[in-house]
């Protein structure tokens, strides 16, 4: 999926651009943040322990995960490998994303990497997709990177410090924004190819048929079985074409 874009082609412009077309989506992560500075301030985590994970970890999914496992008592080689196994879909997104980005230099590489997430590789994918020579595509993706990264660390400090004032926080379904979010992402792709209709169905299904797995595992194996029927229906339509 391909998008014409009509700013104009300056460091500046690509920047603010990306900052616009992430904003959307950060309203869905908005919530997501506060609750979870609001359940690890309840947690026995500390206050700079909790900042520092959004801080130097910056994702989501895998924050929540360790936030439980910490209260939980776990050993810490498990906290560390599940959130690694949790975040492995971040490779995926990497090996799309390494064709447009190959030629940029360490400084660009390490931080753009880090501030990767769902949310900006959906956006910034489109960009470098677009149909255009712009030579600042990249400053379109770390306008939308940093300002998803912002907005995560103010959200978490927002949870840490006047969290404990919204009643219940945690109980209010305010986490279905990111699920909607996640789902805004998703339907533009759906058209594009019954391949993609495919991963998301299956992907969909087996994530239900194995939630009560330990450590999020069926997340992985969702992720998995979703790759291998996205592969193996394009390999079927490319037969029969």
């Amino acid at each position: 999926m391909t998008t014409n874009y009509t700013h104009k082609f300056t460091k500046l412009a690509e920047f603010l651009a990306g900052v616009r077309d992430i904003f959307p989506l950060i309203l869905g992560a908005i919530p997501f943040g506060i609750i979870f500075g609001t359940l690890a301030a309840g947690s026995g985590v500390s206050f700079w322990g909790a900042l520092g994970m959004s801080v130097f970890v910056f994702a989501g999914s895998s924050q929540f995960i360790a936030l439980g496992l910490v209260a939980s008592s776990t050993i810490l080689p498990v906290i560390l490998l599940t959130t690694f196994v949790v975040n492995l879909r971040h490779l995926l997104y990497s090996v799309s994303l390494v064709p447009h980005v190959q030629n940029l230099s360490q400084v660009w590489k390490i931080p753009l990497g880090f501030w990767l997430t769902d949310e900006s590789f959906a956006v910034v994918i489109n960009r470098y997709n677009a149909l255009d020579n712009s030579p600042y595509k990249h400053w379109y993706h770390l306008g939308s990177a940093l300002f998803m990264y912002i907005n995560w660390i103010f959200c978490t400090f927002l949870g840490l410090t006047i969290g404990n004032l919204i009643p219940n926080a945690a109980n209010w379904g305010l986490d279905f924004a990111m699920v909607a979010t996640f789902l805004g992402m998703i339907i533009p792709y759906l058209q594009k190819s019954r391949a993609m209709i495919a991963t998301a169905i299956v992907a969909g299904g087996v994530s239900l048929a194995a939630y009560g797995l330990p450590y999020k595992l069926g997340l992985i194996l969702a992720a998995i079985a979703g790759i291998c029927a996205g592969v193996i229906t394009e390999k079927q339509i490319s037969k029969s074409a």
